[in-house]
C-alpha cells in the first residue's frame, strides 16, 4: 500500500511537470507527423498513470462511490494540467449521470449519482465531425474487504486515452491539430451494464449524426492464454461490422506503424462470448456509428482482486495504444468522412 501511494505521488509530479514539454517540429513535407506524435505515447508514462489509477487509494472505482469520485478527479486534473479543454465549457469535465437513471436501468440495485468524464480537441477544418475515443472509468469496487483494482479492466484503456489525448494536444499546439474534432470519453457504469455509454448516446454532447466513429479500448494491458507464446497481438472486434473503410484503415495503420498480430477470433458472429455486445462501443454501434473494440481477451485475474498494475505488460500497452492513436489520427485527418456501407435497419 505504501509503495503504491509513493508511486502515485511521484506520477502526479511527473504528469504536472511534463505539461511544460514542447515538441520540436520539422516542417519538411516528408515529415510523418502521426509517427512523430505517436512516439510521445510511452510505456513509462502509461505505467505512471496506471499505478495511480489502479491503486488501493481509488478503492476499485465502484460506480458512484468515493473511490470512483477520486478517479474522475484524477482524470479531470490531468486534462486541466495539459490544457485540454472540456466540450461542456470551463472547468466542467463531467457529464452528470443521475442516480435515478442508473438505478432505473439496473433493476434491483440502487446506484448513486455518477459522471462520465469528457475532454475535447476541436478540429481545424471539420470541427462538427466528431471522432470518439472511449474507455470505461469504473470497476468492481470493494468486495468482502478486498479491493478490485481493475488495472487491466479498464485502467489500461483509461490511461491509454490520457496518452492519446496528450499526443493529439501536442500536435495541436504545434499547429498540426486534427481536421475533425476528437472527443475523449471516459464512461461510468460499464460494469453495471454499459450504463454510462448508454446515457451518453441518449444524451449526446454532440449529435450522433455527426459522430464519425467510436474507438473503444477495454482491456489492452495483458496477454491471454491463447497468446502466451506470441504476445504481440490484440483482438479487434467490430471493425468491419458497419464500415469496410474503417476496417481497411485499421489494417493499413497497423501494417504501416505497429505490426501487431490482429486477431479477429471474437469478431465471429457465432462467437459464444458475444464480446461485440459487452462493452461500451455497442451503444454507438446500435446507432450505426462505426466502431472498433480493442481487447486483449480475458485472463486468470479478470474480475478478481489480483488484477493489479504490476501485472501489466507496459510495452504491449504502449504499442496497442499507438495503434488506436494512428487509427484515430487517420480517421480524423482524412479528406472525406468514412463511409457507413453496412448500416443496419
Amino acid at each position: 500500500m505504501k509503495k503504491l501511494l509513493y508511486i502515485a505521488s511521484s506520477a502526479i509530479l511527473v504528469a504536472c511537470s511534463s505539461s511544460k514539454e514542447a515538441i520540436a517540429i520539422d516542417n519538411d513535407d516528408t515529415t510523418d507527423y502521426a509517427e512523430k506524435f505517436a512516439k510521445t505515447i510511452t510505456a513509462k508514462d502509461l505505467g505512471q498513470h496506471l499505478f495511480v489509477y489502479a491503486s488501493d487509494e481509488f478503492e476499485g472505482r465502484d460506480t458512484g462511490e468515493p473511490g470512483q469520485k477520486k478517479a474522475v478527479k484524477y482524470l479531470k486534473d490531468f486534462y486541466i494540467s495539459k490544457g485540454i479543454k472540456s466540450p461542456i465549457g470551463g472547468n466542467d469535465y463531467f457529464q452528470e449521470v443521475p442516480s435515478s437513471y442508473l438505478s432505473n436501468n439496473r433493476r434491483g440495485m440502487k446506484l448513486k449519482d455518477s459522471e462520465n468524464v469528457v475532454a475535447f480537441i476541436k478540429g481545424t477544418e471539420k470541427p462538427d465531425e466528431i471522432v470518439i475515443i472511449s474507455a470505461h472509468l469504473d470497476h468492481e469496487g470493494v468486495k468482502n474487504g478486498e479491493i478490485y483494482n481493475g488495472a487491466d479492466d479498464d485502467g489500461s484503456g483509461t490511461v491509454a486515452i490520457l496518452e492519446i489525448a496528450e499526443a493529439f494536444k501536442k500536435a495541436s499546439d504545434a499547429g498540426k491539430g486534427p481536421k475533425r474534432s476528437v472527443l475523449f470519453l471516459h464512461v461510468t457504469g460499464e460494469e453495471k451494464g454499459l450504463l454510462g455509454s448508454k446515457y451518453y448516446t441518449e444524451n449526446p454532447i454532440f449529435p450522433l449524426a455527426n459522430t464519425v466513429t467510436d474507438l473503444n479500448i477495454d482491456m489492452v494491458g495483458r496477454v491471454d492464454e491463447r497468446h502466451k507464446g506470441t504476445p504481440n497481438y490484440v483482438y479487434l472486434i467490430g471493425s468491419d461490422k458497419l464500415s469496410t473503410e474503417l476496417h481497411n484503415i485499421s489494417e493499413a495503420m497497423n501494417k504501416k506503424y505497429t505490426n501487431i498480430d490482429i486477431d479477429y477470433k471474437y469478431n465471429d458472429e457465432n462467437d459464444p462470448n458475444r464480446f461485440y455486445y459487452r462493452s461500451d462501443h455497442y451503444n454507438f454501434a446500435k446507432h450505426n456509428i462505426p466502431i472498433i473494440f480493442y481487447f486483449n481477451g480475458t485472463h486468470a485475474d479478470y474480475h478478481k482482486p489480483t488484477d493489479t498494475p504490476d501485472k501489466i505488460n507496459y510495452e504491449l500497452l504502449e504499442n496497442r495504444t499507438r495503434l488506436v492513436f494512428h487509427t484515430a489520427w487517420e480517421v480524423a485527418n482524412r479528406e472525406k468522412r468514412i463511409i457507413v456501407d453496412k448500416a443496419e435497419k
